[in-house]
């Protein structure tokens, strides 16, 4: 829960690096906070299965929407690339494959452009 946090303090940080562990952290409690709300949208009455969301949920969604993607593009500047990659997710099926494999991927163990390596900071 503590790299959850961390990224809704880093709310619009969209320069630096974030290693795998916090990027994935953060969407698996995404994940688990998003379907608590589902599961209370459906129980009030409020889920639509045309949208695939109701009220709560909905609201979540655009509030953590931002930190959504500054992670995001954290998490590809830490591989070494542009935050611009996000983009590709935009093609379906491909895209999400590829953000996958990039978001998956080790981070590179020099100092890049967009900083220096968060796990020699931490190590």
């Amino acid at each position: 829960m503590n790299w959850y946090i961390q990224v809704l303090k880093k709310y619009a940080v969209f320069n630096g690096r974030a290693r795998r562990k916090e990027y994935w952290y953060y969407y698996l409690f995404y994940m688990l906070i998003y379907i608590v709300f589902i599961i209370i949208d459906v129980v009030t009455g409020t889920f639509s299965a045309g949208t695939g969301m109701g009220l709560l949920s909905g609201i979540y969604t655009i509030a953590v929407l931002i930190p959504s993607i500054a992670v995001g593009v954290r998490r590809l500047h830490d591989t070494s690339r542009s935050g611009w990659w996000l983009l590709i997710g935009l093609i379906p099926i491909i895209g999400a494959i590829v953000l996958i494999v990039f978001f998956a991927s080790d981070s590179k163990p020099e100092k890049n452009q967009y900083g220096p390596n968060p796990k020699a900071a931490t190590a």
